[in-house]
């Protein structure tokens, strides 16, 4: 009997959204947190399936995202069900959530905490919530997940999120709802169908991460097209693409596609972090992660 399945929700993802979902041989699952680098590799898996940088498609169509709300369950199904390509599907739901299938490979994700909670303030301020509330058909939803992260200043929103303890169930984004999604990645990291990558790794060598992908992926890039695939996921190149490439599903759920590519950097929340701040953060990490996880998390395979 299949295992049963970890329900996460929230005014507007719904992990309930897999169930039924019937997966093909090769098929390709990226499950993330928020703003830990979905799109980056979604971008990674569209070169390398179709292997160039002219996708036929934009991003969005090519790989839906199956919790988000906007759309009924049965459309979303219907449009991959008509995918010839290989397919590569977006979830936000840790992998206890998601169906398990060895033809399935799954990609997780991960990026530094700090790093991650700077990007969701500017993500939340970024969405147009009136429009999101009338896709729902129901009032404008609140920040929900990005509520701790609303507080007039950077530093107050960034130890609201430190210390936000609502449930993962409930809130995947804060800090204790980011190392739980981890987690459950970390503890099926031996699994041969499934891919850890971190946001620093591609970073660092971006080529490198991606030649590491397609070899899980048994995909094949002749040597002539990798420069190619590599320059068009690049930070500026796919900025330049914003239109195309950011989850705003065509619908205007955010208010400027160019602002979703805010820079790609790390460490701004040094800036605003006393060392006391720091000290209680290494706290807390370390009541909720194991430290080997921790070290990946914070260090990608650095550590």
């Amino acid at each position: 009997m299949p295992e049963a399945l970890t329900r996460y929700q929230t005014s507007l993802e719904d992990s309930a959204r897999w169930e039924g979902f019937r997966f093909r041989p090769g098929d390709i699952v990226i499950s993330a947190p928020s703003k830990t680098g979905t799109t980056w590799t979604q971008m990674i898996c569209a070169l390398l399936v179709f292997q160039t940088a002219d996708l036929p498609a934009p991003l969005t169509t090519l790989s839906p995202w199956m919790d988000m709300c906007v759309r009924p369950v049965s459309q979303v199904f219907e449009h991959l069900e008509a995918q010839t390509h290989r397919r590569f599907v977006k979830t936000h739901t840790p992998l206890d959530g998601v169906p398990a299938d060895s033809r399935v490979t799954y990609l997780a994700v991960a990026r530094h905490p700090l790093d991650v909670a700077v990007s969701l303030r500017h993500q939340g301020n970024n969405l147009d919530r009136d429009v999101i509330g009338r896709l729902l058909s129901e009032p404008a939803p609140s920040e929900t997940g990005s509520s701790s992260l609303a507080a007039s200043d950077e530093r107050s929103s960034l130890l609201r999120w430190m210390n936000n303890d609502q449930s993962p169930l409930e809130n995947l984004d804060s800090l204790r709802g980011l190392i739980w999604q981890t987690s459950m990645a970390w503890s099926r990291r031996d699994q041969p169908n499934v891919v850890l990558v971190h946001y620093s790794d591609l970073s660092t060598d971006l080529e490198a991460g991606m030649r590491r992908i397609a070899d899980r992926l048994e995909v094949v890039v002749p040597d002539q097209t990798w420069p190619g695939l590599v320059e068009a996921a690049t930070f500026a190149l796919m900025k330049k693409r914003s239109a195309d490439l950011v989850p705003d599903e065509r619908l205007g759920i955010m208010k400027s596609t160019d602002a979703f590519f805010r820079s790609g950097s790390g460490g701004e929340w040094r800036q605003w972090l006393t060392d006391e701040d720091l000290a209680r953060y290494d706290a807390r990490v370390a009541e909720l992660a194991a430290p080997d996880l921790a070290a990946w998390l914070h260090h990608g395979s650095r550590h």
